[in-house]
């Protein structure tokens, strides 16, 4: 009975691995894409509302470890070019 309560709790961590790995997949897309738009805007060609949250945004990319923001970008193939501190 110990046996089948072992199996049931690994089956239950295995499956949740799995998910926490799909979402975590969704994430980075979702930061490397907020990155590329981020990169990508002129923050003083937006309307005071909107570069208020492309800043914030543009804050919250910056302060991701440099290796989650690489992974972020390739995940929607793009590159941070070398030397670069991150994004304006």
């Amino acid at each position: 009975m110990l046996d089948q309560l072992n199996k049931q709790e690994v089956a239950m961590l295995r499956e949740e691995m799995e998910m926490l790995m799909v979402e975590r997949t969704r994430l980075l897309k979702v930061a490397g894409a907020a990155a590329v738009l981020v990169a990508n805007t002129d923050g003083r060609d937006l309307p005071t509302e909107t570069a208020e949250a492309a800043e914030m945004l543009s804050t919250l990319v910056n302060e991701l470890p440099e290796e989650t923001l690489q992974e972020a970008l390739e995940s929607v193939h793009a590159e941070m070019p070398p030397g670069d501190p991150g994004i304006p």
